[in-house]
């Protein structure tokens, strides 16, 4: 049995999707991104600037500071000055996928790299996996392709402190077109295949039906907590794996089942209808409510794991994000959840999808242990209050307006098709200075946003 958690929603007057809607959040500041879809924003900090690097769909756009149309790829934006930021280049992608996934690492971080370099990892097309060298964002340049030849890519982790990445990709003779690659990009030049790694049943040669998992991307505690937590499926089929880093580093190779179960210490698997697209661990939370029970634990380790909503109007099993207790971790167990509630607000008649989809992965200290933001897609962004994992509750959101570059989003019908235009926040990211950034899959752009109210006296500013 799971504690439930409900947003209130937005509060009174008529719906209008050109009006933002907030709570205890607001915007400081928005860049169109060349009006294209977008999916993952990282923020990092480069001497005395801030930089955003924003992943995109596939699909093609003017880019107005050549002139050019381009395939989407990865933006390029200077955040130093939240309220005005300026865009500075734009990477060409590749079909059909664009360059949906971004990391980036500090070359003095890397041991093996060009200290006064900083990279950016990205995912291009569902074809290849690149380094680029950003150490002047207006400029960037390829330094090397990881992998290619590939037949899917997806969410990635690079460990800047050791180098080590583990690539969402799909190697032509595995049968999953989303299974795990590691690679050392401790010299991003060079970079060295370390292994593949799947669920048994991914690998090559495996007999009966292949696997229903497809991996969404991973989360590593590097040395240090030496584990990687694996979320696999969105909508459905999902699957929760915690596995042992330094036996995936160093032990067998070889992709034989048994061999592919020894790093594992643990799996959820969740009902067909549930998926898990973000598994973030929280570790080492102390929880008030417990502090006065003379056994048991006496902190938490939790996972927060965030489903993926895939179908617009709501026509899919209903997605929403889930707390999961991993502090006896080779027995996870669900503890709570956390939803928007579709009425009375009527979400699912906004259109374009709503439900769930990711949280932020980088915690600075203002929010660590305290709040996680998720996206929502026509909910837009949810702050959460986690100090209590067994009661987790919303303290801000933040809907955007959608604009003249807001692409429309359709079902079919009997009659043909019905499209309408809604915000569709699709990732969320926030960086040390603890400022939000949301993307919006339907072209709108990004929003830099920050907590008010009594929301901003729960962080710890």
């Amino acid at each position: 049995m799971t504690a439930g958690c409900q947003s209130a929603g937005p509060k009174g007057g008529e719906y209008r999707a050109d009006r933002e809607e907030a709570h205890n959040m607001r915007l400081v500041g928005f860049n169109n991104l060349q009006a294209r879809s977008a999916y993952k924003p990282v923020i990092h900090k480069q001497g005395e600037r801030w930089i955003a690097y924003v992943g995109h769909h596939g699909g093609s756009a003017v880019n107005p500071l050549n002139g050019q149309q381009e395939l989407n790829g990865t933006s390029i934006v200077d955040v130093t000055d939240p309220k005005n930021p300026k865009y500075l280049h734009h990477i060409p992608g590749a079909k059909p996928a664009g360059a949906q996934m971004v990391r980036v690492c500090n070359g003095r971080d890397l041991p093996r790299a060009d200290r006064n370099k900083i990279y950016m990892l990205r995912s291009l097309g569902n074809i290849a996996h690149e380094v680029w060298d950003v150490t002047a964002p207006e400029k960037p340049m390829k330094v090397s392709t990881v992998v290619d030849k590939l037949k899917g890519t997806h969410k990635n982790w690079w460990e800047c402190d050791t180098g080590i990445a583990y690539l969402v990709s799909g190697v032509p003779d595995w049968r999953s077109t989303r299974m795990t690659q590691v690679f050392d990009l401790s010299n991003p030049a060079k970079p060295a295949l370390i292994r593949n790694f799947g669920v048994p049943g991914q690998e090559p040669g495996a007999g009966g039906k292949p696997s229903p998992f497809s991996l969404h991307g991973p989360i590593s505690t590097g040395p240090k907590g030496n584990r990687i937590y694996f979320g696999y499926g969105t909508v459905s089929n999902g699957l929760i794996q915690i596995i042992d880093r330094e036996k995936l580093l160093n032990g067998p190779k070889e992709p034989t089942p048994e061999n592919l179960r020894h790093p594992e210490v643990a799996r959820l698997q969740t009902p067909p209808y549930m998926g898990a697209h973000t598994t973030l661990p929280i570790l080492g939370m102390e929880v008030a409510d417990l502090a006065r029970y003379g056994k048991g634990p006496k902190t938490r380790d939790i996972l927060v794991v965030v489903n993926e909503s895939t179908s617009n109007e709501c026509d899919e099993p209903r997605q929403m994000a889930y707390i999961v207790d991993i502090t006896n971790e080779t027995t996870p167990f669900a503890i709570a959840n956390f939803d928007v509630p579709e009425q009375p607000h009527g979400f699912c008649s906004r259109g374009g999808r709503f439900g769930a989809h990711a949280s932020n992965e980088n915690m600075p200290s203002m929010y660590a242990k305290r709040i996680v933001f998720m996206s929502w897609f026509n909910a837009g962004v949810r702050a959460v209050d986690i100090r209590d994992p067994y009661r987790p509750r919303e303290i801000a959101y933040y809907i955007p307006a959608i604009t003249s570059d807001t692409d429309k989003r359709c079902v079919k019908t009997g009659a043909g098709e019905r499209c309408k235009v809604a915000i569709q926040t699709n990732n969320v990211e926030v960086d040390d200075r603890g400022y939000i950034y949301i993307v919006d899959r339907a072209n709108t752009g990004m929003h830099i946003l920050e907590l008010t109210g009594a929301a901003r006296a729960i962080a710890l500013y």
